[in-house]
């Protein structure tokens, strides 16, 4: 008797929920069916190499597996990023730089000191006053600090903003809603928890502080029209109508992160555009909470080169050989953070989960931002924008998007 054809989609969500046994957090979101998750649970404990040799064997029938281009496409970039994952799960030597291409399609190298020292004479006319830079610069990010106390209302205001321009621009299923929590004692500054059937659960890390300026941003990024907005539609559409059960389930360190964070970090950019500052500022006056919005967003612009200093930071410890001590103050010189946000910084880039994962808001957000300033003429932000929230496109794809524009 012939064997049957293999599925491969089913084979790979199989395959993501694995690696979920062996690093509690790899699996970013589930969506698709609990009786295969209970399945997964059930096999015996996998181990790192046995993963890496199904991811292989999957990449070896991908070609003869029958599926559409792009969704091929999609697959390869996906179990090559699996394939190396469970090569370093199993202590195999892998190169950092190597690590990122295979992850998430790009190649990192170390930014250009210039551009920094640029950034940091346009923050310094932005700036005036006493004492250093880096002085004044904390300054003007503790008066925009948001009390504790106003956190949630803050984020509550901005989200339903943000939320009836994204339904009017890009359109989102009826029955979408978001959830907001406060938590502490984590790497990040806000976290997205897709629960599938258009609900989000959306953390925000109080153990930072979170400047009012910035909330439009952290708002927009996880939510409208970000990573919420984006589960949806592709649930919607990918899932429910073209019945692409690989996009059931979103992994870490794989190339679709760092689409996935390119296209939140554009979020208040497609959404509100130019203007964003006194947008915000006028959102939350009426909850009695002022910054300076024109000021606010002068500022972003001049010190959006700085935020390729984390990833210089990763390259610095993980492939240069310097030391934690080293890239705090890397960190402190050129990003102009304090110590306390560089040791911040630093757990962010020595977890053994998210060590890689800066360079996907560091390049997503630099090759997804170039493909949309290169859109044709009579096109518009926004229907360039849902090509990112509905197709399955990938780094590689965008980048020959751009190469032959």
């Amino acid at each position: 008797m012939a064997a049957l054809p293999l599925d491969l989609p089913l084979e790979y969500v199989r395959l993501g929920l694995r690696f979920d046994r062996l690093e509690s957090g790899f699996v970013d979101a589930y969506t698709g069916d609990p009786r295969l998750r209970a399945q997964v649970a059930d096999e015996p404990a996998p181990t790192p190499s046995a993963l890496r040799d199904q991811a292989r064997t999957l990449l070896g029938e991908l070609d003869a597996a029958g599926l559409a281009a792009d969704r091929t496409e999609y697959l390869r970039g996906q179990l090559t990023g699996l394939e190396c994952s469970a090569r370093k799960m199993s202590g195999e030597p892998v190169g950092f730089v190597d690590e990122v291409a295979a992850y998430f399609q790009v190649d990192v190298v170390l930014g250009d000191p210039a551009r920094y020292a640029a950034a940091h004479a346009e923050l310094d006319a932005l700036l005036p006053g006493d004492g250093t830079l880096a002085e004044r610069y904390a300054a003007h990010r503790t008066r925009e600090e948001c009390p504790p106390a106003r956190l949630e209302s803050a984020v509550h205001a901005l989200s339903s903003a943000l939320r009836d321009r994204v339904r009017g621009q890009y359109g989102l299923p009826e029955v979408e809603t978001v959830q907001y929590e406060v938590v502490t004692d984590k790497p990040w500054s806000g976290f997205n928890y897709y629960e599938g059937d258009y609900r989000s659960r959306v953390a925000i890390n109080a153990d930072l502080p979170h400047r009012l300026s910035q909330l439009p941003h952290l708002v927009a990024h996880e939510s409208y029209p970000g990573h919420h907005t984006e589960h949806c539609r592709k649930e919607r559409g990918l899932v429910e109508r073209a019945d692409r059960m690989e996009h059931t389930v979103f992994l870490v360190n794989t190339p679709e992160c760092l689409m996935a964070e390119g296209l939140a970090d554009l979020g208040v950019q497609v959404s509100i555009g130019d203007g964003w500052g006194p947008w915000a500022e006028e959102i939350l006056a009426d909850l009695g909470l002022r910054f300076d919005g024109h000021l606010a967003e002068r500022v972003a612009a001049a010190a959006a080169p700085l935020n390729r200093v984390r990833q210089d930071a990763a390259v610095l410890l993980h492939d240069r050989g310097a030391d934690a001590h080293e890239v705090s103050a890397y960190l402190q010189r050129w990003s102009l953070v304090s110590a306390e946000r560089a040791a911040q910084q630093i757990r962010f880039l020595t977890h053994p989960l998210w060590r890689a994962y800066t360079s996907t808001y560091v390049e997503g957000f630099d090759l997804l931002s170039r493909w949309l300033a290169a859109r044709p003429a009579e096109q518009s932000v926004a229907d360039r924008f849902v090509r990112l929230l509905d197709e399955p496109l990938t780094p590689r794809a965008v980048a020959a998007e751009l190469r032959a524009a």
